[in-house]
């Protein structure tokens, strides 16, 4: 049966769940395979240690304790920052760990204590890798110009997320468009019918995509459709 977890970790569902070689040579080849441990395995560190390095996904079927581990959560996270959600109210207060997290995964700044969310160098972090990661920063933050410049270089339609004041300056929306055409329906009306009227959106769309912004924004389409127009709505839902 140790040949078989080697070949394929989830085989361990038909093996000694209780037998620790076995069990580590199952989340050694897939860390998903933790499920099927026996509970003492489960709380066993060596085990949940070397399933999170696999598959950081494996922190869902550690046990309590163990998801209060420094070791364990950063290794999980590094692998894959949503597991974040998972870990100990404890651990996600901590700096590193949520570092390590939004690094990863910018996302995964959702999970963060609420602290965290209004730490300048953490919400950097997460929205340089994922601009959309500003949905989840403090209301604070998404007022501070440096970060929603950030994320909206990343993704421009993170200015959906971004204060009043800054969906409202010309730059950050032309940052934003620059990176994401559409992302001209966050602005205010005003400034989205000044800068469809000026040199600054020149050559940054294909005709195509020119028709179907100018529709989506209410302003007369050059061309006739007989399609119904369907808005893109953003989406920052994680999935790990």
């Amino acid at each position: 049966m140790l040949e078989a977890v080697k070949r394929d970790g989830l085989a361990l569902r038909y093996a000694s769940k209780a037998d620790k070689d076995v069990v580590l040579a199952a989340v050694g080849q897939d860390g998903w395979a933790l499920r099927y441990a026996s509970k003492v395995l489960q709380a066993d560190k060596d085990v949940v240690l070397a399933a999170v390095q696999q598959s950081g996904r494996a922190l869902i079927y550690a046990l309590k304790e163990l998801k209060n581990d420094h070791e364990i959560v950063l290794t999980a996270v590094q692998q894959n920052g949503l597991v974040l959600q998972y870990a100990s109210g404890n651990l996600r207060k901590d700096k590193e760990i949520v570092s390590a997290a939004v690094q990863q995964n910018g996302l995964a700044l959702r999970y963060a204590a609420t602290q965290l969310k209004a730490d300048n160098a953490i919400v950097l972090k997460a929205v340089q890798q994922n601009g959309l990661a500003l949905e989840h920063a403090a209301s604070e933050l998404r007022k501070d110009r440096e970060i929603v410049l950030a994320a909206v270089q990343q993704n421009g339609s993170a200015l959906a997320d971004a204060s009043e004041e800054l969906r409202n300056d010309r730059k950050v929306v032309l940052v934003a468009i620059q990176q994401n055409e559409e992302a001209l329906m966050y602005a205010p009306e005003e400034l989205q019918a000044k800068i469809l009227n000026s040199s600054s959106f020149e050559g940054l769309k294909s005709p195509i995509n020119m028709m179907n912004t100018n529709r989506k924004l209410g302003a007369p389409s050059t061309s006739s459709s007989s399609g119904s127009n369907i808005e893109t709505k953003k989406t920052s839902s994680p999935n790990i």
